[in-house]
């Protein structure tokens, strides 16, 4: 499967979705005009890539610094379909980047946590800049 990347723009994330090597990042600000458009095709490729894997290791590092409501929920999506692929016997690390002074970013990062029962989330608190 190819790689995504896109560049980051003002309302959007940078996405780097490196299939070869089991890594996906997104970072920056989320909260694109068209949620589903933004997001859609990433999570198709990611489910299509994530078909009949079974025993496989995958990353996601997450560095936001604001995202919308709408971009929350496409997240939820992205993190429930980590969360399956756990189920099914991958070994699944997420890693949610944040400033160390964005409380609320890391309490997001705590909520997301919460509703994940088969991926590592893990809190990754970044010096503050």
């Amino acid at each position: 499967m190819d790689n995504i990347t896109h560049a980051a723009t003002e309302r959007s994330p940078e996405v780097a979705f490196d299939f070869a090597n089991s890594h996906l990042r997104l970072k920056g600000e989320s909260y694109p005009e068209d949620v589903a458009a933004f997001y859609g095709p990433l999570l198709t490729a990611l489910d299509r890539w994530l078909a009949g894997r079974s025993g496989s290791a995958l990353t996601l590092d997450i560095e936001l610094v604001y995202f919308n409501s709408s971009s929350a929920k496409a997240l939820m999506n992205l993190f429930l379909m980590l969360d399956k692929a756990g189920a099914a016997g991958n070994s699944v690390s997420i890693n949610w980047r944040f400033s160390e002074d964005d409380d609320i970013m890391e309490e997001f990062g705590e909520d997301f946590a919460e509703d994940l029962q088969h991926v590592r989330f893990t809190l990754c608190p970044l010096p503050a800049s």
